[in-house]
């Protein structure tokens, strides 16, 4: 048992015979900051993106046309571009998802006019009265307009090949249209004839998408066979390429010890980069995003803190036949998943706005990556725009970010810092759950360093009461503080597009008497501390 896990389940023990539901006094509590035991830099992979052509996502989300009315930057959503390099997005996913084992990359190649126009996966029934681009895709935005989205936010692409209906020649040639050297070959000339002379220089490569599944129903070892046929002898164009497997639903034990297992008797575990790891927290209730009662906000957040014990139990699975662990751990979907707000379009699956509740959900899951800076080499959020766990809405001209962007924007101090050990005591919370009691940790977050500036990051689950609590760094004095806070009086608070800023972060300076700090942290929040040290 990890240290957290036990200080969690001690500080539960005492906490049940003292106090009552809902009753807790926000006092004692304590983050003690371990600077001598670092864990591991964290990847500011691990603050990734991803695009699918699902819903609004695509079409009104990130493209609008180099021909629309709206700011756009070569049809590419200008307010999106803006907002998205104040995150310093390190990486997006595209196309897919899903959409990614039905897609033919060369669809969206070439002039735009004489692009096909394709069914799109996520909407199989035609019949259906939807307009727009979500039952039949234009190709509109394929390869060249990801690269140039990518390049102009500053963040580095990772595709995901199709296997399900695809062959791995296909795939090379994908490799080839993007990697190649300028002019050295049939593919390169035909790049640069569509608008782009230099490669690419693609290096994350997804070898299908939820292959237990949408990919393709394959068994752990059909599927580790079909991985290997579509790596290898891969042209590399002197870009040492990082295949990502196609991981495991949640808690899938079998999947991730199937395909290690069968992939170490064809000795190509060396082939591996990564293995992503697919796990979102849902819903609760009648689904609705902003409405939900206290114990299910809990019961949310509780859902979500599941991603710990994901990746420590799937890591441990890899360990078994990766005894180096030169497989890392890709986390390149997860996020809450609730029904489509009544106010967005209903071609656009899964909108809506995201309340207090999913930012909650947002830091507690990207302090868990934080803590796992060792296992967990990206990760990236289910979806950017307009769909799931979203940072951004979009309809026409209208542009809103969402409370997740806001802690993404916080979040963004801990990328490339090394991780440090941090220590969390809090009363816990006891709440029910299916007519039963449960308890959720009092407290929760991650700690960073960075020469002289310590970031910590911290998640108060607790809907009313505020947590005073003691904050220690080992071997070091505390100079300064600064915190942000983002929260709001009503938990169930968002933004919208005739309100764009109900829930938004505020700055303040915290004062230091002598050399502690006691910090109280506002119920219902996401607080970044920022500490100068001695």
């Amino acid at each position: 048992m990890e240290r957290r896990e036990f200080l969690r389940s001690a500080v539960a023990a005492c906490a049940t015979t003292l106090l009552t539901k809902r009753s807790i006094q926000a006092t004692e509590a304590r983050i003690e900051i371990l600077l001598d035991e670092p864990i591991a830099t964290i990847s500011p992979n691990i603050y990734g993106h991803f695009i699918e052509h699902l819903g609004g996502v695509i079409y009104d989300g990130v493209w609008v046309g180099e021909d629309s009315k709206i700011p756009n930057i070569g049809g590419i959503r200008a307010a999106l571009v803006e907002a998205l390099r104040r995150i310093k997005p390190s990486v997006v996913r595209w196309p897919g998802g899903c959409f990614a084992d039905s897609y033919n990359w060369r669809d969206g190649t070439g002039p735009r006019a004489q692009r096909p126009r394709r069914t799109n996966f996520w909407i199989r029934d035609t019949t259906r009265n939807l307009d727009r681009f979500q039952v039949y895709d234009p190709n509109q935005f394929g390869t060249h307009e990801f690269m140039s989205f990518c390049k102009l936010i500053g963040a580095q692409p990772y595709l995901a090949a199709n296997v399900r209906s695809s062959t791995p020649r296909d795939f090379y040639e994908w490799v080839e249209y993007c990697n190649a050297p300028a002019g050295l070959t049939t593919l390169s000339k035909l790049r640069a004839a569509n608008g782009s002379a230099e490669p690419f220089n693609v290096k994350y490569w997804g070898i299908g998408n939820e292959s237990w599944g949408c990919g393709g129903n394959y068994s752990p070892e059909e599927y580790a066979v079909e991985f290997g046929r579509f790596v290898a002898w891969v042209p590399q164009y002197g870009e040492r390429l990082a295949f990502i497997g196609s991981g495991p639903n949640g808690g899938d034990w079998r999947w991730t010890r199937g395909f290690f297992t069968k992939l170490g008797e064809k000795r190509m575990l060396g082939a591996v980069y990564g293995w992503a790891l697919h796990y979102y927290c849902g819903s609760t209730g009648n689904r609705n995003a902003a409405v939900f009662t206290n114990d299910e906000w809990y019961e949310l957040l509780g859902n979500a803190d599941r991603m710990e014990s994901l990746i420590v139990g799937h890591w441990g699975v890899m360990g078994e036949i990766d005894r180096e662990h030169r497989v890392k751990l890709i986390v390149d979907e997860w996020g809450a998943w609730h029904a489509r707000w009544d106010k967005m379009p209903e071609e656009y699956l899964w909108a809506y706005p995201g309340t207090l509740r999913d930012a909650l959900v947002a830091g507690l899951t990207l302090d868990t990556f934080n803590r796992h800076a060792d296992k967990v080499a990206m990760a990236n959020v289910a979806q950017l725009i307009n769909t799931i766990h979203s940072l951004f809405l979009a309809y026409e001209d209208r542009f809103i970010v969402t409370p997740n962007f806001h802690v993404f924007e916080m979040y963004a101090a801990h990328q490339g810092a090394q991780a440090v050990r941090t220590l969390f005591s809090a009363p816990s919370i006891t709440y029910t759950r299916a007519g039963r009691p449960a308890q959720l940790w009092g407290l929760s977050g991650s700690a960073s360093l960075r020469d002289k500036r310590l970031t910590l990051t911290v998640v108060n689950p607790y809907v009313s009461e505020p947590r005073e609590t003691e904050v220690v760094v080992r071997n070091a004095e505390i100079r300064s503080c600064r915190a942000r806070i983002l929260t709001a009086n009503d938990i169930h608070a968002h933004n919208t597009f005739d309100d764009p800023r109900r829930v938004e972060p505020r700055d303040e300076d915290v004062s230091l008497s002598g050399k502690t700090l006691v910090y109280r942290f506002a119920p219902a929040s996401v607080t970044r501390l920022q500490l100068d040290l001695a």
